[in-house]
């Protein structure tokens, strides 16, 4: 569901009440455990982590003027998505997620690309989100960026 938010404050507010202590969490697990250098805020609708263009000022390169996303969750309609770049670009990031994922959930791994998929928000495993959110730095992310994204 899209929302209209100007902060990550501002995009709890708006998704319905059942939702907000949730996505409160997985904010604060996200941030708890990313490396330095990463900032929160909206980027294309969604509360998002990714490198300032004081950092890489190439910035994205769908859109130069944006920064480099990372990673990124929404509330959508029978959902909380999370997006995670990292699993995409850095099979070694992928793999080590999927054989992860079931020492902390019970349910099918349901994911796209970069996309991971929570239909139920009793099930989410925030500690794996944590993990997953620190096993990339600025730097790191940068360079796997430029090799895998940005050359093609």
């Amino acid at each position: 569901m899209p929302y209209k938010a100007i902060s990550p404050k501002d995009y709890i507010d708006q998704v319905p009440e059942e939702r907000r202590s949730t996505l409160k969490k997985l904010s604060k697990i996200i941030k708890d455990n990313l490396p330095k250098g990463f900032e929160e805020g909206i980027q294309y609708g969604m509360i998002s982590y990714y490198v300032p263009l004081s950092i890489y000022p190439g910035g994205y390169h769908c859109n130069t003027s944006e920064p480099l996303p990372f990673m990124s969750f929404a509330s959508q309609k029978n959902s909380i998505n999370l997006y995670h770049s990292g699993i995409y670009a850095a099979p070694e990031i992928h793999d080590w997620f999927v054989t992860e994922y079931p020492k902390y959930s019970k349910r099918k791994l349901d994911m796209g690309k970069s996309c991971i998929r929570f239909k139920n928000l009793e099930d989410i495993p925030f500690e794996l989100i944590g993990k997953l959110a620190s096993k990339m730095s600025v730097e790191e992310w940068i360079a796997v960026y430029e090799k895998n994204v940005k050359s093609r």
